[in-house]
């Protein structure tokens, strides 16, 4: 299998289009700005997904499902809320198709039209907010801690696969409280469920911080975020958890009664991460040969890859690779035995090393009489022989060591490329030649701050929260800055 990937030096853009669709991971489809999900990139999705879940759930929170179609009047309830998607929406405005005169071409049936349009959704908390009206009266009905897997639409101009489309899949939670301190307890826990999946699942370093007030999710009090760092120096938001106040109870009129008797509005929160991280994914470990998956979310942790010339050779190769693909299963290590006869094994390597399987082991005659397998390791290229007495352990040890290597490369890669500055020159200078993430100090207004994104294309990707808290003066305007935020240009 020949990849003729485009390097990432070459042309980074060019080279993580071609990588998704070389690898089979998706490709656009006939609709405008809509992608094709292939199943190996759904089997890395999915397992994305069952983890995240597992998290969920054993955080207290329960899966539902709420409607596609959300009424136009449901928007205009949360001004903010409107405003932030009005944009993007698609909206649906006839219920039917007829033909036309000539009998040749279909056309909307204007008879067909609709009493009130519906926006196919951008996000769900106009409809779960009316829908949870019904659901709550008094503290006893509180917390409600729900989430939804589903497709939401957002009408892209210019789109990537997995990295904006117009139609993409999530999550979205969507939490009810009693109190204020409850609500922002949630938000908090959501961004640090959110950091621990993508650090310890993804193997992607990222940062936890608060967005300014003109990047916040459209309605919310407080977002809460976490920011990861891609190779060619640009930044990813990876997941939001917002602490939505009372403003979507009072637009939709959700009060309950409080363990006095008095009545009050509910508190809430939503938070969501998105087919996004596949992206993050491929952008954050693979290289010039293809992806290069961690251990703990790739569909195929190892493919073991026979090596023959005629029947009698294939029969002794398969026996061993047979048992050690059930010793390996025996320990929970997802196997695949490529025994298919309509390829070579060269063409094999090089698909699993496009694909990025964590291990390969190669088994031929030689390997038989021997007693030993050939390992190849994906994240290093590294190459060895093992005895098959230590294959089992060599490969379960490797599971771990993959996975903490992309951990460690990434951070490396984070930290020499993230610059401290004190003047608006050196950032720019900075922003220009190195990249990266770049600390800066900042006045806290929104016209220094929407000045930076205009003349620099750069914005403030989150306000970290952590202890590094030092005051200093606004590299733009010299005014007082309690701390120093952190700027990318961004995806």
């Amino acid at each position: 299998m020949a990849k003729n990937l485009t390097t990432r030096e070459e042309d980074y853009s060019k080279w993580y289009n071609e990588l998704v669709l070389k690898a089979d991971l998706a490709e656009m489809s006939g609709v405008r700005g809509c992608m094709v999900i292939k199943p190996y990139g759904f089997a890395i999705w999915e397992k994305m997904q069952a983890e995240l879940d597992r998290m969920f759930k054993e955080t207290g929170h329960q899966n539902a499902y709420f409607p596609l179609f959300i009424p136009k009047s449901y928007f205009s309830r949360e001004a903010s809320h409107v405003d932030g998607f009005a944009k993007e929406c698609a909206v649906v405005t006839h219920y039917r198709l007829k033909t036309d005169e000539s009998g040749k071409e279909i056309v909307v049936d204007p008879e067909a039209k609709l009493e009130e349009e519906l926006i196919v959704r951008p996000t769900s908390e106009t409809i779960i907010w009316d829908t949870y009206r019904k659901w709550i009266q008094s503290y006893r009905d509180l917390p409600i801690l729900v989430n939804q897997w589903a497709n939401v639409v957002r009408w892209e101009m210019r789109t990537r696969l997995f990295l904006r489309t117009t139609e993409f899949l999530w999550q979205e939670g969507h939490t009810a409280h009693a109190t204020e301190d409850e609500a922002i307890a949630e938000a908090e826990q959501m961004m640090n469920i959110y950091a621990e999946f993508v650090e310890n699942y993804m193997a992607v370093p990222v940062i936890k911080g608060l967005k300014t007030e003109s990047e916040r999710f459209a309605g919310a009090l407080e977002t809460y975020c976490i920011e990861a760092l891609m190779q060619d120096g640009k930044a990813l938001q990876a997941g939001t958890s917002h602490f939505l106040g009372q403003n979507f109870a009072k637009a939709f009129d959700v009060k309950f009664a409080d363990k006095d008797g008095g009545l009050d509005y509910v508190w809430a929160t939503s938070w969501g991460v998105s087919t996004r991280l596949m992206g993050a994914l491929v952008m954050t470990h693979s290289d010039d040969n293809g992806l290069v998956l961690p251990p703990n979310l790739a569909p195929d942790q190892v493919v073991i890859v026979p090596i023959y010339r005629n029947e009698e050779q294939f029969a002794a190769v398969s026996e061993i690779a047979n048992n050690l693909m059930k010793e390996l299963k025996a320990k929970g290590i997802r196997v695949k035995f490529d025994n298919r006869d309509t390829h070579k094994p060269g063409w094999k390597f090089n698909e699993y090393e496009l694909k990025g399987v964590p291990v390969r082991v190669g088994i031929g005659p030689k390997d038989v009489e021997k007693g030993t397998v050939e390992i190849a390791r994906r994240d290093t290229l590294e190459k060895e022989f093992v005895a098959n007495e230590q294959v089992v352990s060599k490969i379960e040890s490797l599971m771990q060591e993959i996975q903490e290597n992309l951990y460690k490369r990434a951070f490396k890669f984070r930290q020499e490329n993230t610059t401290e500055v004190e003047t608006y020159d050196e950032f720019k200078e900075v922003l220009d030649g190195k990249g990266g993430f770049v600390l800066a100090h900042w006045d806290g207004t929104a016209a220094t701050e929407e000045r930076i994104k205009n003349e620099t294309k750069a914005t403030i990707r989150c306000i970290p929260l952590d202890d590094n808290v030092e005051a200093g003066s606004c590299m733009v305007t010299g005014d007082p800055s309690p701390r120093k935020v952190l700027f990318a240009r961004a995806y």
